[in-house]
């Protein structure tokens, strides 16, 4: 994320070995994008290949993933069946979270397959407001009754943009992870912290030093 200065050693780095990829039996090549050198120095300490700089028109605070991962796939030697991508932003996942969402998606399976959470709201608590102040539900509950217990609730989950993963064929044609045949795979929330401020950085260091 830009919206907190990137620290290579505090969340991508030291995550690689332990958290990342780098321990997925499934996970041939465990590849960096990035046009940051230091980000790329460190990657390559803790075993991640950086065999290519991310262009800089890839490489904007605007740019979305889908080029930067086409990209990638094009300037590798190689052709794979399988991509997953791990954002650094996400230094709480464990090797189970990965293992699951490659499952998902082996022959037989889904062609992809995206990390999901439950929200720490419910969407069917969630209103849009009209200039009078006139609340109305955004999302309506099966049946139309909104329950008043949250436990009654009907389930619901959110990205947490931890694990995305699919088949190279798919997303090559699809040109993004989620589809109809798309489908989730449930994490615990205190695996789902996704990093976008200081607050959320100091939430994962906390989680890792206590689970050190």
């Amino acid at each position: 994320s830009r919206q907190e200065p990137h620290r290579p050693r505090g969340t991508a780095a030291d995550r690689l070995d332990h958290r990342g990829g780098a321990r997925v039996p499934y996970i041939d090549r465990l590849i960096l994008s990035s046009d940051d050198p230091a980000i790329i120095a460190v990657a390559g300490e803790w075993g991640c290949e950086a065999p290519f700089v991310r262009p800089a028109e890839l490489a904007g605070d605007d740019t979305p993933s889908v080029p930067v991962i086409l990209h990638a796939l094009d300037a590798l030697d190689e052709t794979f069946d399988l991509l997953v991508l791990l954002q650094p932003t996400s230094p709480l996942r464990a090797t189970e979270d990965i293992d699951a969402c490659i499952g998902r998606c082996r022959p037989g399976g889904a062609p992809a397959c995206v990390s999901v959470c439950e929200p720490e709201t419910s969407p069917y608590w969630t209103y849009a407001m009209d200039a009078g102040g006139h609340l109305r539900p955004l999302v309506t509950p099966p049946g139309g009754s909104l329950p008043s217990r949250r436990q009654d609730l009907p389930p619901a989950y959110t990205l947490n943009g931890a694990v995305y993963a699919a088949r190279v064929p798919w997303f090559r044609e699809r040109r993004a992870f989620l589809g109809p045949e798309t489908v989730g795979q449930a994490m615990p929330p205190e695996r789902s912290v996704d990093i976008d401020t200081e607050a959320d950085l100091k939430m994962a260091l906390f989680s890792i030093e206590s689970n050190s």
